[in-house]
């Protein structure tokens, strides 16, 4: 798992924005940029080692993330 980079970091804070200020985004949207903010927090914690508090706030992200998935 490679570090994000601050680039990566940058456009998934821009992307929240300008969903944000979108009043027609869809639910697919979202979950999709939960899924991708999951899995940033998530490779910024295995860079991290020992962070707990890193580790935590991934955990609750992906689980965010997941919650949002449609049913298979």
């Amino acid at each position: 798992m490679s570090r994000p980079s601050v680039a990566e970091v940058s456009a998934l804070i821009a992307d929240l924005a300008s969903l944000r200020q979108n009043p027609n985004r869809h639910s697919a949207e979202y979950a999709a940029l939960m899924d991708r903010k999951a899995d940033l927090l998530e490779r910024i914690a295995a860079s991290t080692p020992g962070d707990a508090d890193a580790a935590e706030v991934a955990r609750l992200a992906r689980e965010r993330a997941d919650s949002l998935k449609p049913a298979s």
